[in-house]
């Protein structure tokens, strides 16, 4: 035989050893569900199972998802909404066994119209929470946020606007206008 023809054969051998666990082993292995919320009714969103600050699987909720036994930190986050959301619950997987985990985020819209000498204009909002941009909107588009208090810059051209202390609530609208020459 050749000896390429060895390497490839005796590395095809390694792999398929190892891919069944330590030592031929199974792998211990458990499932995980989740359930996402906005404001008590059904959303979409995702999870990450982390150990130690490292993610060991992700997936979409709704969809089981294996990890191997053991406990981690579950972060779950909020599909749609601009300040991107997330919440972390521990867990525990065992083997062969179903963990849930449900979160229920509480979430308000934000919308901003913005206009010049009385007529809507192409113009955009800024959002900023707690120091950090966490999104901008065109506008007239509505956004879901986080529950939270939040600064909000419309700008239309070279001029600005700024609302301070804009309080998003849980199940609510609101809607700002910013007028400018």
């Amino acid at each position: 035989m050749k000896p390429y023809f060895l390497l490839f054969l005796t590395v095809s051998v390694l792999c398929v050893a190892t891919s069944s666990g330590v030592l031929g082993q199974p792998k211990s292995t458990g499932k995980i569900t989740c359930k996402v919320q906005e404001n008590g009714e059904a959303a979409s969103g995702t999870i990450s199972l982390r150990k130690d600050g490292t993610e060991v699987a992700h997936g979409v909720c709704g969809q089981p998802l294996s990890a191997p036994a053991g406990s981690y930190d579950a972060v779950l986050s909020l599909d749609g909404a601009l300040d991107g959301p997330e919440l972390t619950r521990p867990i525990t997987v065992t083997k062969d066994g179903l963990t849930e985990v449900a979160v229920d985020f509480s979430t308000g819209i934000l919308q901003v119209f913005i206009e010049s000498e009385g007529k809507q204009a192409a113009g955009m909002a800024v959002i900023r929470h707690n120091g950090r941009q966490v999104g901008t909107l065109g506008s007239g588009v509505a956004a879901h946020l986080s529950a939270g208090t939040y600064e909000v810059i419309a700008r239309y051209r070279t001029e600005k606007k700024a609302f301070e202390s804009v309080a998003i609530e849980r199940g609510k609208r609101v809607v700002l206008n910013a007028s400018f020459r």
